[in-house]
């Protein structure tokens, strides 16, 4: 273990990382599943990049955003999975105090802008499905490129908060974080400095970004269920439904793992249950989202058939 003196402290330089178990045998079986499970999201995000970037069919604004998802998602599994699998391989995995806080920050602002672009996503299918005159006037593509961006800004300052925080702690032993990466809140424990005003701080940017996005899906949402009930054609609205559900279904799954991690009281659930979803949310749903647009989406797999039919005869 690294120290360094400051002053009458001894500031650590550098975290151990407890991660999941301390089985050896269950690190191994983690190890190989969470491998698979990593290679898997980035291929299947990568493949849904390209086959937006390729399929002429798909160059419209539900699939441009869908494919800053897909990157988003690869950015979240990255920043945390490579150094997982490799507490599983170590009797002891550290981690420097400046690559803790890069984890941190990368954690935070590809999580951040994930909230962001799924709103932007059901504004897409709220303008698609409730004003399908002014879809193409309203869903521009520098409208779409304003909330990509607007996605990332958000992702930013709100690792930001973060970040800073963290920079501006002391800390002066221990230095054993209970978690599998570098998350705020174990940290913020270990932290000998007053960290009431961060704490704060951090809880009300994370759901101020939470609520916020929320909101604009629900509302979103409530709009193009009455649109949907008052299509006179079961056909339009079967194919109305048919657009919605992959998103959904991926904001019930983000939304309800980040809900359970920072909105419930923490006497709630343990140290050992908040590990176990924090790893859904930033290992496993990377992984279901492209399988999710692409199981539910016709379009998508209308698309991924022509390319592959282009490559046998080609």
């Amino acid at each position: 273990m690294a120290f360094l003196e400051d002053g009458n402290h001894t500031a650590v330089t550098e975290f151990i990382l407890l991660g999941l178990t301390d089985d050896p045998v269950l690190r191994i079986v983690l190890f190989i599943i969470i491998l698979c499970i990593y290679l898997v999201t980035v291929s299947g995000n990568l493949s849904t990049m390209l086959l937006i970037i390729v399929s002429s069919q798909l160059h419209h604004p539900m699939y441009f955003f869908l494919s800053h998802l897909a990157s988003v998602d690869i950015g979240i599994s990255s920043s945390v999975t490579p150094n997982m699998l490799a507490t599983f391989l170590a009797s002891q995995n550290t981690i420097s105090y400046l690559g803790c806080g890069i984890q941190l920050s990368s954690a935070a602002f590809f999580g951040t802008a994930e909230c962001f672009l799924l709103a932007a996503m059901s504004y897409d299918r709220f303008m698609a499905i409730c004003n399908p005159l002014l879809y193409s006037t309203k869903m521009s593509a520098q409208v779409c490129a304003q909330l990509i961006v607007g996605s990332y800004i958000g992702g930013f300052l709100n690792a930001s908060f973060g970040t800073l925080f963290f920079f501006s702690f002391l800390f002066c032993g221990p230095n054993i974080v209970n978690h599998f990466f570098c998350d705020f809140v174990p940290l913020m424990e270990l932290s000998c400095s007053d960290v009431s005003v961060s704490g704060g701080v951090i809880s009300f940017s994370v759901g101020s970004v939470t609520m916020t996005t929320l909101f604009v899906i629900f509302i979103s949402y409530i709009y193009i269920l009455i649109t949907i009930l008052q299509m006179r054609s079961s056909e339009g609205r079967k194919k109305a439904f048919s657009t919605c559900t992959s998103h959904l279904t991926a904001v019930t799954l983000y939304y309800g793992t980040i809900t359970f991690i920072y909105v419930m009281p923490k006497s709630r659930y343990s140290t050992d249950q908040n590990k176990v979803v924090s790893m859904f949310y930033m290992v496993v749903i990377p992984m279901l989202n492209p399988l999710i647009y692409s199981l539910r989406n016709n379009e998508i797999k209308g698309a991924l058939n022509r390319q592959l039919g282009k490559k046998l005869f080609s």
